[in-house]
Order: structure tokens, then C-alpha cells, then sequence
């Protein structure tokens, strides 16, 4: 069951990148803010199903213990949808998974865990792949960069921005990994950090605290655009953020499940870690995003360490 689940986990965040590139345009300063609206509508419909249905016990204490990752996750999934207006799918998507390599450091840091030769291997692997796809990025030439995009749904600028966005979301996303990492830690791990995170959550209850606080993002981002922006929302345009939403959602459940293997749970973490390998198909095959040779020999080098990082991690 666990390979299935993690191919769905695959499958529905590939397809997460997709449909959110789809709905973020270029010309709609708001469209973060409304993919925000769509998957806090979503995660707050499937807290609601675990919370009524499946017997999740969640409380505020709950939800504030688990703010901290919380807060950085959803930060930088709204840098990213960000992101997604100024520069291909292709670029950002490698760009920001390759946060398991900070958060590895990170843990490896403040919470002293071991490395092994896999894992160091697995970091060089993606700083070269993401330091590679910035000097492919910034060295194209303009006239480089108008051929290859000429077939291209929407043609990007050159723009320091493009870069800037998906490596912040990379590093927030590492923050919220490694608070992941002390909040869930096994009660019988001491670390100096628990003075300040004193307790561990279950999984489950973890997953349904961050569920609901998209849920309050979401809320507060349409009071924004539709109360106070006054911005009309439209089927044809917004409706890709709500397929998004839900393959988002969709694609957390799965992972759970999928990683509760525990016998098999590195595989598992291998196989969802590759979901950006096929966002940039999606990207090819759909968007008609079209890369130099350089750019997709930097990206190859970054997923080839995410999928090491991924093995590590089970």
C-alpha cells in the first residue's frame, strides 16, 4: 500500500505545481492571495472530515504547539505561489524542494543528528544543482531566453526576483521542516531545545493544526481581496487555485500515510521527494516551458540530491 500512496503523494503535488501555475498569471498582483483562499478552503474542509469523521482530537493548544511549522510552511507556500508569476514552473520547482538540504543541516546543527555519507552527498548535489540553474538563469542571453520561450504560454524577463523568491521559499520551507523535526521529535529525545518546544504531537493532530490554520489564512485573504480589494472572482480563471487546493491537500494525506510505513518509509520518502522531476515534465508537456541544456543538467543535478535526501530521510 505504500507505494501506491506514495505515487499518489507524487502525483497530486506534481500536480499541485501544475494547476498553481496555471492559476497564478502574470498580470494578477492578487493571485497568491486567492490561491491562498483556495487552499485554506480545502485544508479546512478535510480538518472538518477528520476532526467529525475520522475522530481527530484537536484543541487551540494543539493548534498554537504546532505554530511555529505551521506558520513556516504556509509562508513559504504564499512566497512561492509568488514566485510562480515571474518565472517558469521548471526553474522554481527544483529550486524550492531542495529544502530538505537546509533543513538536514539544520537538524544536523541544533538537534545533532547524525550524517551520513548519503546525506552529505545529497547537499553537495543540490547547492551544485541550484547554484548551476542560477548562473543558466542569469548567464542566458536575451536573445536566448525570447527563442526558447517563443512557444511558451507566457515569456518571462530576466529578473533577479525570479531566483530570489524560490530561494526563500527553499529556506522558510527548511524552518518549517526542522520545527517539524522538534515538535514531533520521540519523547524520549533531549535536545536544549525543550525549553522552548516542551511537548511532541501526534502526527494526525499535527496535520488537522496546520489544516486549520490554512483554514485562518484563507479567511483572512478573502476578507481581503473580496471586502477589501473588491475583487470578482471567475470560474475560467480562478479555477485551476481550487484544483491546485485540492491536489495539495490530497497530495499531504497521502505522504502521512505513505511515510507511516515505517518498514518501508525510505522508499516512500524517495519516491515523493522526485514530485518536482515531474513538475517540470507537467511543465514541458502542458505549459510548453522549454530550458537550455544547462539548465535542465543543473536541475537533474538537484533532483538526483533531493531523491538521495529523500532516501536519508526515511
Amino acid at each position: 500500500m505504500w507505494f501506491w500512496l506514495s505515487l499518489i503523494a507524487l502525483l497530486f503535488w506534481s500536480g499541485s505545481d501544475l494547476f498553481s501555475k496555471i492559476g497564478s498569471k502574470p498580470d494578477d498582483k492578487y493571485s497568491h492571495w486567492k490561491m491562498s483562499m483556495a487552499v485554506g478552503l480545502i485544508m479546512g474542509i478535510h480538518a472538518a472530515y477528520e476532526i467529525f469523521i475520522g475522530g481527530v482530537e484537536i484543541s487551540f493548544d494543539a493548534i498554537l504547539v504546532y505554530l511555529p511549522a505551521s506558520f513556516m510552511y504556509i509562508l513559504s507556500m504564499v512566497i512561492g505561489y509568488i514566485a510562480l508569476r515571474f518565472t517558469e514552473l521548471s526553474i522554481s520547482s527544483p529550486i524550492c524542494n531542495s529544502s530538505g538540504a537546509i533543513a538536514a543541516i539544520l537538524c544536523f546543527v541544533f538537534l545533532h543528528e547524525a550524517q551520513t555519507v548519503v546525506q552529505v552527498i545529497g547537499i553537495l548535489l543540490v547547492a551544485a544543482g541550484v547554484i548551476g540553474l542560477g548562473f543558466a538563469e542569469m548567464k542566458e542571453s536575451d536573445e536566448a531566453r525570447f527563442e526558447r520561450q517563443k512557444n511558451a504560454r507566457v515569456q518571462y524577463r530576466k529578473s533577479w526576483i525570479a531566483l530570489v523568491l524560490p530561494i526563500l521559499y527553499c529556506l522558510i520551507d527548511a524552518l518549517g521542516t526542522f520545527f517539524d523535526s522538534v515538535i514531533l521529535r520521540e519523547e524520549d529525545t533531549e535536545t536544549f531545545l525543550d525549553t522552548v518546544f516542551p511537548r511532541t504531537l501526534d502526527e494526525g493532530v499535527a496535520n488537522v493544526a496546520y489544516e486549520l490554520t490554512w483554514l485562518a489564512i484563507g479567511i483572512v485573504a478573502a476578507v481581503y481581496v473580496l471586502i477589501i480589494k473588491k475583487e470578482k472572482l471567475r470560474l475560467r480563471r480562478e479555477g485551476p487555485k481550487v484544483i491546485g487546493g485540492i491536489c495539495e491537500t490530497a497530495g499531504q494525506f497521502a505522504y502521512i500515510y505513505a511515510l507511516g510505513d515505517t518498514l518501508h518509509s525510505g522508499f516512500a520518502a524517495a519516491i515523493i521527494s522526485a514530485y518536482c522531476a515531474v513538475s517540470v515534465l507537467w511543465s514541458r508537456i502542458f505549459l510548453r516551458e522549454k530550458l537550455s541544456w544547462k539548465h535542465y543538467a543543473a536541475i537533474l543535478v538537484a533532483i538526483c540530491g533531493i531523491v538521495l535526501l529523500g532516501i536519508y530521510d526515511g
